[in-house]
């Protein structure tokens, strides 16, 4: 997924990126408010096997069909306001624009104190959404999924991870932190039935398998 703000620097941080990381696994935050909470492991299977398998099509795709970031509260934009949902201590300017806090990344179990170190990951990528059924969408629907603060859809991610993941699917790319699969997954299922999107045959292998472990 395309890169909001400026990659953050390299070199001794980068360096540094393991240790933050086992350090934030041993002392996770106490309370972040991050994703609203899926749907139970029962229901995720109950809602998978009612999506329609299909093969995906991405033909016309565009990111740019999908409008980000659109004002979600006062001068927050979705970004922002995700920034404030997920993180802890967020201090913002006037314009709701994140200069401090703390985010730590259920993907990674990475904890970083800059904003720059971010992304804000659709959970099921824009394009992966296309390729489900959302080219047939008007503008107004996919603005409304890629802005979607209510269901579990977007998360304050380490920035570099996103970007591996890019608009992969379960069943070939998964959190590297094996507790939260769980909260993946039925996230996962939970948006595509919300959208009514398909799953192609291997998405759903990969999600029932999953899921039974929920």
């Amino acid at each position: 997924m395309p890169k909001f703000y400026a990659r953050r620097r390299l070199g001794i941080l980068a360096g540094l990126t393991g240790l933050i990381a086992s350090v934030a696994l041993l002392n996770p935050p106490s309370a972040s408010a991050a994703l609203p909470t899926p749907v139970s492991g029962a229901t995720a299977r109950s809602y998978l096997s009612q999506l329609t398998v299909a093969t995906e099509n991405r033909t016309g795709y565009n990111r740019d069909l999908f409008p980000t970031w659109i004002t979600i509260s006062g001068t927050c934009n979705t970004r922002e306001w995700i920034l404030k949902r997920d993180g802890t201590n967020v201090v913002t300017d006037s314009a709701c624009v994140a200069q401090s806090g703390s985010w730590y990344s259920p993907y990674d179990g990475a904890t970083w104190s800059s904003p720059s170190d971010v992304d804000i990951d659709h959970l099921v990528p824009l394009a992966e959404a296309w390729d489900s059924g959302a080219g047939k969408w008007t503008t107004s629907q996919r603005q409304a999924f890629a802005n979607d603060v209510t269901r579990p859809q977007l998360l304050a991610v380490t920035d570099n991870v996103n970007q591996a993941k890019g608009d992969q699917d379960p069943a070939t790319w998964m959190p590297s932190v094996t507790s939260y699969r769980c909260t993946y997954v039925r996230a996962w299922v939970q948006v595509k039935y919300y959208y009514n999107l398909s799953v192609d045959s291997a998405e759903k292998s990969a999600l029932t398998s999953d899921l039974a472990n929920c």
